[in-house]
């Protein structure tokens, strides 16, 4: 029974740490969503939109960057997680209110969200960190 136990405990951490299936707009880390611009290509897919990328500095309650820009349509954030603390990527603005999953150190939290041309804040959500300035701008345009 133990020995049961153990097996299905195995498989589900491994299903989990595999992150591609399900939710993909939120759990999402790919190679290419780590480019240092503040702008971004837009999507593949012809809707227009942007992939982008920064990370939360090792020692501060901040990001490397404090505005991005995007292209109205499907816009994604990744953020990974330089810091000690976890952390996590939000977008709010305009109707808007998406966050992406707490992650430790070294992991990436991604949020998707459809947006229309306007100015949002790109935040952490976790406990004060966005009042303590781990915020920015994102311009959709």
């Amino acid at each position: 029974m133990m020995r049961l136990l153990s097996i299905c405990a195995i498989a589900a951490i491994a299903a989990v740490g595999c992150g591609s299936s399900g939710k993909s707009s939120s759990t999402s880390s790919t190679p290419s969503a780590t480019s240092s611009s503040t702008s971004a290509a837009p999507a593949a897919g012809g809707g227009g939109g942007s992939k982008l990328s920064l990370n939360a500095d090792p020692s501060q309650l901040k990001f490397d960057k404090t505005s991005l820009s995007a292209t109205a349509g499907t816009v994604t954030i990744t953020m990974t997680n330089k810091g000690t603390l976890q952390h996590d990527i939000a977008i709010e603005g305009n109707g808007v209110d998406k966050k992406g999953p707490i992650v430790a150190q070294g992991q990436t939290s991604t949020v998707t969200a459809t947006l229309k041309a306007g100015t949002y804040t790109f935040y952490c959500s976790v406990d004060s960190h966005k009042q303590a300035g781990m915020k920015g701008t994102l311009t959709v345009k």
